[in-house]
């Protein structure tokens, strides 16, 4: 089986040597075309309008100056363009893609990249500041991600989802299990911004986080998280809010 490796924390983070050990105990054809640099937060951005940086670091690894959409487009349009890989893992990335962080995450717009390109992707996350812990336990990853990947894909899935699996911040033997969920609802968000002199005149901007631990149901993945639990989420492209189709519908028949 070759598998491609992707992420948004850069080619160099330790999450991608994580994925690159998880994706050696799957298969010896592996593939690394990822960021030369950290995209956090990039969502699905093309590099649309400034030229791309393609570089070969070492055999089967490429860094691409550019976002984990652009990455994942060059690796199947000129790397792999003659043989395709069977499966994208996008990751691991540092701290957790839940809930409605996911339509701004780098980590889950390349397995959404993928799986628009044909390949069966799967984005993997591990949790932090959940369990006050010092550092993050990256051999949780490494320890339960080559066995849950080689079930998820004995399994399979629709070829229009990608799976979202976020790890939890505990140590492998401290995991609760594994529970499939669905998208939580964000317990943090976004709160503004602190202005800042800067010191050739004018302002400048950080954008800050800040909220409370909500209690989120059973189900979902923030639950599961905190939970000390595995989540799998599977997620797919189509925002359309269903509920909302007969309504208006039936207002804009009637004008």
């Amino acid at each position: 089986m070759k598998i491609l490796l992707t992420n948004d924390d850069g080619i160099h983070a330790p999450g991608m040597d994580v994925l690159r050990e998880i994706a050696g105990n799957i298969s010896d054809d592996v593939w690394v075309v990822a960021p030369a640099s950290e995209q956090s937060a990039a969502s699905r951005g093309v590099s649309l309008h400034n030229p791309l940086m393609l570089r070969k670091l070492e055999d089967k690894v490429f860094s691409v100056s550019g976002t984990p959409t652009d990455s994942v487009i060059l690796a199947m349009r000129e790397v792999l363009a003659d043989n395709p890989p069977d499966l994208l893992l996008s990751g691991v990335n540092r701290g957790q893609n839940l809930a409605e962080d996911v339509t701004f995450s780098g980590t889950v717009a390349g397995a959404l990249q993928g799986m628009q390109m044909g390949v069966p992707s799967i984005a993997l996350s591990l949790a932090k500041g959940f369990q006050n812990a010092k550092s993050l336990p990256w051999d949780t990853a490494a320890a339960h991600g080559p066995k849950l990947i080689e079930e998820l894909v004995d399994t399979g899935w629709p070829k229009d989802v990608v799976l979202n699996v976020n790890f939890p911040d505990r140590a492998p033997n401290d995991v609760s299990g594994i529970q499939v969920t669905r998208q939580g609802h964000r317990d943090f968000h976004m709160t503004g911004a602190v202005r800042r002199d800067h010191p050739r005149g004018g302002h400048y901007y950080w954008l800050t986080y800040g909220g409370q631990r909500s209690n989120p149901p059973e189900g979902t993945d923030l639950r599961a998280i905190y939970d000390g639990y595995i989540s799998i989420t599977p997620l797919h492209a189509d925002l359309t809010h269903l509920g909302s189709l007969d309504d208006l519908s039936k207002r804009f028949r009637a004008s």
